[in-house]
């Protein structure tokens, strides 16, 4: 299994606990007074229940155009449905957590939510977040990398050492290595030549996806001037 990300979806029941609380303020409450009420409170949703229909109409748009809120106007009777995301308590391991705070992010915030990469784990009906490396050992896995290759043809008379070397990406950290390759940053680059073609040279790009940015940012940049080249 390889350490990229999975999303898992899961269907079930939830059994909604509702309770209704009375929250007391002038009954003569104007606008303003119930938008900085809806500010304070900070619903996922406003139910307007009392009210002339054209003044009520009117509070309801600016309600939603300022709060970015579903605001419902159900008549007496009258059914409202409201879209909940459920909130699922997930723990994170300390080493995921310290990894955010290296890499100078702001730790995880219930108002200001924000994507963080890992492994979700379920283990005796709870839910752990952990690094890819860290499920993969709790697992018992052994990791499998995926690579991406791309060649870019190119027609040129020297030897494939010599035209390797020319390969000259200024702003890189190049490395020869002992096999012939060359190491641009974390990306591999080897030359072939055709045995009915000499003069036919092929670059051959290798990267792991966690590179895929650099990857296609270095095969455009290899393709740039070069006659008949082919990704």
């Amino acid at each position: 299994m390889s350490s990229a990300n999975c999303v898992c979806v899961c269907v079930s029941q939830l059994e909604v606990k509702l309770q209704v609380e009375y929250m007391s303020f002038s009954a003569h409450a104007d606008a303003k007074g119930i938008m900085q009420l809806i500010r304070m409170a900070e619903p996922r949703n406003v139910l307007l229940v009392h009210g002339e229909a054209v003044k009520m109409e009117f509070l309801k748009g600016k309600i939603e155009q300022e709060f970015s809120i579903d605001c419902h106007m159900p008549a007496n009777g009258e059914t409202a449905t409201v879209q909940t995301n459920p909130s699922v308590p997930v723990d994170i391991s300390l080493n995921l957590l310290k990894r955010e705070m290296a890499l100078g992010g702001p730790l995880p915030d219930p108002k200001r939510p924000r994507t963080m990469h890992g492994t979700l784990i379920m283990k005796d009906n709870s839910l752990k977040l952990v690094s890819s490396e860290q499920a993969l050992k709790d697992l018992g896995l052994n990791e499998h990398q995926l690579r991406f290759t791309c060649r870019v043809q190119l027609q040129d008379q020297s030897p494939e050492q010599e035209t390797l070397s020319r390969v000259v990406l200024k702003g890189f950290s190049v490395q020869l290595l002992p096999d012939g390759t060359v190491m641009v940053e974390s990306i591999l680059i080897k030359v072939s030549s055709s045995p009915e073609d000499p003069d036919s040279k092929t670059l051959l790009l290798s990267w792991s996806y966690q590179d895929e940015d650099l990857g296609s940012f270095l095969s455009s940049l290899l393709k740039k001037g070069l006659p008949a080249a082919l990704c």
